[in-house]
């Protein structure tokens, strides 16, 4: 996710733009069937991953798709949030912001969802890796590795063990990569502090 700055700039204009987002999120539920290769039925509030909850995202911060039929998934991108929970959910609804991604795991171990598995998000920087693969935010910040709790790292094991079993995704460094990773990304998320070694070793046990 972009910089605390920038957040907090683009969230202040939340309010202003509230109606439109809602306007233009139910002109795309009804008529989803009129896009060329989209042809899975959408039910608002429908879940992929069954221990999260469900907050839509703006749909100027996704694009509609109909994966992995006409993109193969075969990546999770792991980022960090760079601020709270509440304000990340308000910015993924927040038109301006032009960004989102799929999940974002509180550091208590709540899962929510925003965007649809069969949709693209907004997350990775790279038009290639966001149709190729599934964004998890996680609440925190780079620099505190105390944000990276027992309960936060467990919720987001099971959650890329569920996606990595429904993909077919091999659970190891080359199809689990941070946003850091991505090409021609300029973040620094997960950051030093993240521990792979132990969020791959979780991921394989849930695996087994």
């Amino acid at each position: 996710m972009g910089s605390r700055g920038r957040r907090a700039f683009l969230i202040g204009g939340l309010g202003v733009v509230a109606a439109g987002a809602v306007a233009g999120r139910d002109s795309i539920a009804r008529g989803w069937w009129l896009l060329p290769g989209v042809r899975k039925p959408r039910q608002e509030g429908a879940l992929d991953h069954a221990g999260a909850s469900w907050s839509a995202a703006s749909p100027a911060n996704w694009r509609l798709a109909d994966r992995p039929d006409d993109y193969r998934v075969d990546r999770i991108v792991i980022h960090v949030t760079q601020g709270d929970f509440a304000s990340s959910v308000e910015a993924f609804q927040n038109p301006w912001h032009k960004a989102s991604a799929h999940y974002i795991v509180r550091q208590d171990g709540h899962v929510e969802q925003m965007v649809r598995e069969l949709d693209v998000a907004f997350h990775a920087g790279n038009r290639s890796m966001n149709e190729r693969s599934i964004g998890i935010e996680h609440e925190g910040f780079v620099t505190r590795p105390q944000d990276f709790t027992d309960a936060l790292y467990a919720a987001s094991a099971r959650l890329a063990a569920d996606i990595c079993r429904r993909y077919g995704i091999p659970a190891d460094r080359k199809h689990l990569l941070g946003h850091s990773e991505v090409p021609g990304a300029d973040h620094t998320d997960p950051g030093q502090h993240w521990d792979w070694d132990r969020y791959l070793r979780l991921v394989g046990e849930l695996l087994r």
